[in-house]
């Protein structure tokens, strides 16, 4: 019975190395370890969901050598998130920074949610004051003209 949940742990908890080829692989593990860490920082421009590390795509295999290449040639993670950055743009940063280009990107989620937080609270309120007027109900007269003309 304590099989079962370990089974499945070990069949899930490797799906995102799937993608990675034994060729791939740096024979230096501290080189190995930052090539994984960058790899997860870019998106696949492909799948767009997915980081290279994930990506089963020829370009994030590629994409994945190429980094291994800067590592190996002794480029710094920034310098080699620089070197791919200036070949295919910022939108292979999963987390881009900041910058007047993309800072609409970046304010409009804030943006909208509080328009949208003042406009719900703005709709609420005004139900709360309608709630609180009484409604002017028919008087006698109006009441005897809707009852003889619905007799009709």
């Amino acid at each position: 019975m304590m099989r079962a949940p370990g089974l499945l742990l070990a069949l899930v908890a490797p799906v995102a190395a799937w993608a990675i080829q034994p060729d791939e692989v740096m024979s230096d593990p501290a080189q190995e370890a930052r090539a994984r860490a960058i790899t997860a920082e870019l998106r696949c421009v492909v799948c767009q969901s997915e980081s290279i590390d994930e990506s089963n795509a020829d370009i994030a295999r590629d994409l994945r050598m190429l980094v291994r290449e800067r590592i190996a040639a002794g480029d710094s993670d920034e310098e080699t998130l620089a070197y791919v950055v200036d070949r295919y743009g910022e939108f292979v940063l999963f987390r881009p920074p900041m910058t007047a280009a993309n800072a609409p990107l970046w304010l409009a989620g804030p943006v909208i949610l509080i328009f949208g937080s003042a406009l719900v609270a703005a709709i609420l309120r005004r139900r709360a004051r309608e709630a609180r007027i009484p409604r002017a109900g028919l008087t006698r007269e109006e009441q005897a003209r809707l009852d003889a003309l619905m007799k009709d």
